[in-house]
């Protein structure tokens, strides 16, 4: 997606704030040393939506997977370059 990203993560013991801000960071410096700009990538906080124990992955998975397609960036799921994922 050319303005966001959408993960389905397991955190285990992590603090899904710290793995946010890890994510951005890493971004950040990579785009602006590619691109030779300076300053921040990233709007500030982020959304998240917490999956519980007992609750089924597949429509969580699904509207991940199809969110390009969704957005008219592909005509079809395998077509989104970044696509590879089991849950279909």
């Amino acid at each position: 997606m050319p303005d966001h990203f959408h993960w389905l993560m397991q955190l285990h013991d992590k603090d899904l704030g710290n793995v946010i801000g890890a994510i951005k960071s890493r971004c950040t410096q990579s785009v602006n040393k590619a691109t030779g700009r300076r300053g921040p990538l990233w709007q500030s906080g982020y959304h998240d939506r917490a999956i519980r124990d007992g609750e089924d992955l597949l429509p969580f998975a699904r509207y991940i997977i199809a969110n390009p397609l969704r957005a008219g960036l592909v005509e079809k799921y395998g077509d989104y370059p970044l696509w590879d994922a089991c849950w279909l």
